[in-house]
Parts: structure tokens; sequence; C-alpha cells
């Protein structure tokens, strides 16, 4: 049944972009800009789940996983993160390996994915690490590790006066699977000058992740979207990723992460509207054509915003998660975890058919 009328993208302006869409072709920046622009978000969205269904029909996949925040000490002191604390400072938390491991053999159900980043700790060795991979290793042999962000790869490079391939070497041998998405922020450098001066660049970002795919590692990417960022900046972040996967083929999801406002101590004029969360989403989508999945990260979306981005191009609800502290220290409200029932209860709702997924995409 047809719902929209045959001139309906003509009437939006986007006539031409609908063609593209239909004919697989790669959008432009300017596409991109005329999108944002597009005074119709449900026109937006209804081109990316063109996109959508063509990739994955109905389905929707998530994970069984476990997220594990080894420190919340870090050096790096982002404007933006509710998270981070100063060495010394109340709050500030590290977890020994037998917290962590403990907090592994209490997961509600055995993890496929353990989703394991932390802060930039100024003294944490990367023994610390290998150890812990080895030691979940042992324990859960089947699952995939996705552990440590790019900025923490090149921060434990740093303390090891050791290249980033060398790091990662050694984390694959310790068990490493995959990188996620983390760190990426806004590839734009002087919104990163404002926001995350002592990070690693935008630059090293991508050249730390396509040194990951170069390994065999597969990874994730991001974008933290919503704070003092224009359009135009979030256009440039997606095709910077899109030529990053043209070259190195590594990039399994990508994941836009909305700025939590809350406990920030960054000052937003205009924070975002949920319509914008999901133009953004949805752009995304028609963007990175050569990203196969979009993750509607219910964590920091909230559970209903992520159910309506499964209707803007998104097509992954990611997963049970557990125990997640980064984006609730920032003012997500969302649950901590989710059970298998709840999250396949939550995609059937939105009219697509739920699918167990491994991290690295595969069906179970």
């Amino acid at each position: 049944m047809q719902i929209l009328k045959s001139d309906f993208f003509d009437n939006m302006g986007l006539g031409d972009i609908s063609t593209k869409v239909a004919n697989r072709e790669r959008l432009t920046f300017d596409d991109g800009m005329r999108l944002f622009n597009c005074p119709e978000p449900l026109a937006v969205g209804a081109l990316a789940q063109q996109v959508r269904a063509r990739l994955h029909g109905d389905k929707a996949f998530y994970v069984v996983n476990r997220h594990i925040n080894y420190t919340n000490i870090c050096v790096n002191g982002c404007a933006f993160c509710a998270y981070q604390r100063e060495e010394g400072q109340p709050g500030g938390f590290v977890l020994s390996l037998d917290e962590a491991l403990a907090r592994i053999d209490a997961s509600p159900l055995p993890p496929r994915e353990i989703h394991i980043v932390g802060g930039c700790h100024p003294r944490l060795g990367l023994d610390y690490f290998e150890a812990l991979l080895q030691a979940i290793r042992q324990r859960l042999p089947e699952a995939v590790l996705k552990c440590f962000t790019a900025v923490e790869i090149a921060h434990f490079a740093r303390l090891e006066n050791i290249a980033t391939r060398e790091v990662l070497e050694r984390l694959q041998a310790a068990g490493l699977g995959m990188l996620p998405g983390g760190g990426a922020e806004i590839f734009a450098p002087a919104v990163r000058e404002r926001i995350c001066p002592r990070k690693s660049t935008a630059d090293q970002w991508l050249a730390i992740h396509e040194e990951a795919h170069a390994l065999g590692i597969k990874t994730n990417c991001t974008m933290l979207f919503g704070h003092i960022e224009a359009r135009a900046d979030r256009i440039d972040h997606l095709i910077r990723l899109r030529e990053s996967q043209d070259r190195s083929h590594g990039y399994t999801c990508f994941i836009p992460l909305p700025f939590l406002t809350e406990n920030s101590t960054l000052t937003i004029d205009k924070p975002l509207t949920g319509l914008e969360e999901l133009r953004t989403i949805a752009i995304s989508r028609l963007m990175l054509d050569n990203i196969p999945h979009i993750k509607a990260y219910w964590v920091m979306l909230g559970v209903k915003q992520a159910q309506a981005a499964l209707k803007f191009g998104a097509d992954d609800f990611d997963g049970t998660v557990v125990e997640e502290k980064i984006g609730h220290e920032a003012g997500a409200t969302s649950e901590q975890g989710l059970t298998r029932a709840g999250l396949e209860a939550m995609i059937r709702g939105c009219g697509c058919t739920p699918i167990e997924r491994d991290a690295y995409f595969n069906e179970v």
C-alpha cells in the first residue's frame, strides 16, 4: 500500500535526493545540509527508512551485553563530561581486577559482548588491562571483548611510550575483539578545541581506528551532537567517517549520541529537541552509505525515543547493558539495564522483528 504520494518528496524540495537514494547514489555535503534544512523532518525520516528497509527489512537487532566502567579518574577534563573526576577528588574510583571480574560474574545472563571503557587514568598501566582481558577471556571464551576507545588507546601509548599499533597488538593478544566508538565527539577542530582540548585530535582518532581495522579488529564509531556544534559540523563529521570507511572497511555500526545537558558545565543555548535528534539519526543513515548499522542507543536517547528512532533509519537497539555510568552521570534517566524480554517487547511494539545478535551482528 502506497502511503506517500508520488510527488511528496518533490513538494518537500527533496525530489533529486529521493532519486539519489532510490538509485543508491552517494549524497554530498550540500545534500546533507538540505536534509537538515527541510521543513518536514518526517520526509527525512521516510527517506532514511527506505535505506533501512533495503538493508535490513523489518529487523531490529539487540545483544545480550554487559558494560563495565573501570574508572572515572581522567586527565582529559572535557568540558561536556559529568563523569570525570580528578585523582583524589571525592567520588573518584578505580575498580580492582577482582571488582571488575565480580561484576562480570554477576551478569544476569552470560553476555555475548563485554563493553569496557573508562577515563584516562594517569597511572593505570597497560598490564592492568591485559590482565583484565585475559581473565575475562578465561571466564567467557565465547564473548566478544569490545573495549577501550581510541582516546584510551592513545593514552595507553603515551603512558607506555610505545606506538598505538603496539598497544592494539598487545591488547588483541590478550583477547580484545573490537573497539567501541567513543571519543569521536565532533571532528571539527574549532569545536573540539572548546569541548575537549586535551583529547586526541580527530585525525588521531581516525588513524587509530584504521590501525585497528588493518589488524582485523572491527570497530564502532560515534558522534556527540547537540552541544555547540553547527549542523554543518555534523555533516562534516559523517563524511569524514564515510571516507575513513572507504579506506579501511572496518566500521560495523554508527552510534549518534545526543548531548545530555543536565549535569554538564557546558552551557547550551538551544538544547536538542526530540525531532532534531530523530532528524540527525535519519541523516546519519542517509549519509553513511557504507556503514551497515545505525544504533538507537536507548541509554542516551531513552527507550521511547529509541523506539521512535527505529522508524527514522536506526536498526539496532543496543542491548541489556546491566550497568552504565557515563551517560547516567550526564543525566540519562533511562534504566541501568533491560531484560531480553523487555528489549524484544519494545522492538515488537514498533512493528519490527527482534533479532538477537553478537557483537559482529551475526544473528544468534
